[in-house]
């Protein structure tokens, strides 16, 4: 499961969810935090990555082009990383079957 964070998610992240998400990276770790949303969404692709984003420009990419890559937008508004941590590790079962779907390209995850 490669994820890829997005420049408006904690670099923690990785660090603090490797141990379920082993290939996750964030967009920096990629000399991508300049980049435009249409590269880091054709890197993404080239890549393999999912991209995870609190962005919506990545939800409408998702729309207009479709997968690859897929989407998890995360509609959680302004949280503290410990809680963006456990919306990706509680929903952890449920982002395997969305990856494992083939004609899914979009995931959205909201707090509760």
């Amino acid at each position: 499961m490669k994820l890829l964070l997005d420049q408006n998610l904690s670099r923690r992240l990785c660090q603090r969810l490797s141990d379920i998400y082993p290939q996750i990276q964030h967009i920096c770790s990629k000399g991508l935090e300049t980049a435009t949303d249409q590269q880091i969404w054709d890197f993404a692709q080239k890549e393999g990555f999912v991209l995870v984003s609190k962005d919506g420009d990545f939800h409408e990419l998702s729309f207009m082009y479709g997968a690859p890559p897929k989407v998890i937008w995360l509609r959680i508004g302004n949280c503290t990383t410990s809680q963006t941590e456990n919306l990706l590790r509680e929903n952890k079962k449920a982002i395997e079957q969305f990856l494992s779907d083939d004609i899914a390209a979009l995931m959205l995850l909201e707090a509760q």
